[in-house]
């Protein structure tokens, strides 16, 4: 009987190993702080001292709190680094392959899970209502405890949204709506509070930004943010550089996780030298904070007890594995997560958006007319050299922008269906699928600049003014 928990183990990844530690960890503080008996306690740590003797003779390194195995891909998969070349983080995403990130082996290698149909039925069932195209086509594909945060909702349980941006440019471009188009909806079928983090700190410290510039990109991004019709009364969004010197709770916060983090922890899971400045190795703890309600006390009462859902896309991950390692160490709740896939550039899923580069994607900023020469001239097509030979053997919507495009923004999943099949046959042509997008893309950005020229300085300051929202905690 006591060989099974070790042949067991042998049957674990070693992302699942280091998930095992830590739960195992988390378990024998619980015991000592609740005083359960010695000889339980012992059990517990025995159990601890195996797992980590497994991980270490799995993976050839000591555990390390917050900090998972590293060359992940080759551990996970056998395949070597030229087999497999997708690389994400928090600053970069490479890939060579035209469809894009291979999400599957991404979900493998962060430790998530897939979002799959059962969880979407769920909350279909628990807000009565259709889920969002996001969820249905896959564009939100994995989560963290999401079943938790549905748990508590179905027993009449608060939580709040917690989402960001990081201010690098004056426009921003129609992926960075994806986040907020999602929260907004989330927002408004589970009745909650939200929170919008602008990391201009964060930009100053990574791009040749004074701390004023980097201050108003924030200021000019919340317009945008703003005019995707979020509610003032139910909506916190802050500037690190303006918050954090008059909210004590996000200080302490802030403090707490930097205390609970080892500098070689971050160095591993963020990739930080010894010649990064100590701003950004102290970073990740800012953006850490807003996952716990305490950070908030305007808003929440101060309340330390509430979990907290945070829609972001997946290279974001690494901050919340490592907030969610802390969390229980310091008192808190582990935030929730819904990772979103990456929006696609113009010239294809493997080549990089730039702001630096406007015909990398289509800004909030474009005319119609700077929209469909984008797409005319840069989009890149999966259909094939000749009209005789696309008519013959069809395009390929894998790799298609144009269609990949709709998938986000088109909201009509049968004719979205028609499309995929029209163009995959061969009876609709490239030129046509792009003026669908174009026609898609044009009044919605159109609307949105209406609504963004509302957005005055005075509204800004409204929604970035802490204060008590309209809630009762």
């Amino acid at each position: 009987m006591a060989d099974s928990p070790n042949c067991d183990l042998k049957s674990l990844s070693p992302l699942q190993l280091f998930e095992r530690v830590t739960e195992q960890g988390e378990k024998v503080r619980a015991l000592k702080a609740g005083k359960a008996p010695k000889d339980e306690i012992d059990a517990a740590v025995r159990m601890l001292l195996s797992l980590k003797l497994s991980y270490k003779t799995t993976t050839g390194q000591d555990y390390q709190a917050g900090l998972p195995p590293t060359d992940l891909a080759l551990i996970n998969n056998g395949t070597t680094k030229e087999e497999d070349d997708d690389f994400v983080d928090p600053w970069t995403v490479q890939t060579s392959n035209a469809k894009g990130v291979d999400y599957d082996k991404l979900i493998v290698r962060f430790g998530s899970t897939k979002i799959d149909t059962d969880l979407i039925n769920r909350i279909e069932r628990a807000i009565g209502q259709k889920p969002h195209r996001f969820l249905r086509r896959g564009i939100f594909f994995s989560h963290r405890d999401m079943d938790q945060i549905l748990h508590a909702y179905e027993n009449k349980k608060s939580f709040y949204l917690y989402t960001g941006r990081g201010p690098s440019s004056q426009a921003m471009h129609v992926g960075h709506l994806i986040p907020f188009i999602f929260t907004k909806w989330l927002q408004e079928v589970f009745d909650v509070p939200l929170v919008i983090q602008l990391t201009d700190d964060e930009k100053y410290l990574w791009k040749d930004l004074t701390t004023e510039k980097a201050y108003e990109y924030a200021k000019e991004n919340a317009k945008d943010i703003i005019a995707c019709g979020f509610d003032v009364n139910k909506t916190f969004i802050f500037s690190d550089l303006d918050y954090l010197g008059s909210s004590m709770g996000f200080y302490k916060n802030i403090v707490k996780v930097q205390k609970h983090v080892t500098f070689n922890q971050v160095k591993g899971i963020f990739g930080f030298t010894d010649s990064d400045c100590i701003g950004k190795i102290s970073f990740p703890a800012i953006q850490a904070a807003p996952s716990f309600s305490s950070s908030f006390p305007q808003i929440f009462n101060g309340k330390e007890d509430l979990q907290c859902l945070i829609p972001c896309a997946i290279d974001q991950d690494p901050y919340f594995r490592m907030t969610r390692d802390v969390a229980p160490r310091i008192g808190y709740p582990k935030p929730a997560l819904l990772h979103s896939v990456f929006f696609p550039a113009l010239q294809g899923a493997q080549t990089k958006m730039s702001a630096s580069d406007p015909n990398s994607s289509i800004f909030l900023t474009d005319t119609p007319k700077q929209i469909k020469t984008k797409i005319n001239k840069h989009a890149f097509s999966g259909g094939r050299d000749t009209i005789e030979e696309h008519r013959k053997y069809g395009g390929n919507c894998d790799v298609d922008v144009s269609f990949m495009y709709l998938t986000f923004f088109l909201e009509d999943d049968d004719r979205l269906e028609q499309l995929k099949q029209a163009y995959t046959s061969g009876e609709l042509l490239t030129g046509e699928l792009k003026k669908v997008l174009i026609e898609t893309l044009q009044p919605m950005i159109a609307a949105h600049q209406e609504r963004r020229k509302q957005v005055t300085d005075e509204v800004v300051k409204q929604f970035m003014t802490p204060r008590k929202l309209a809630f009762e905690f």
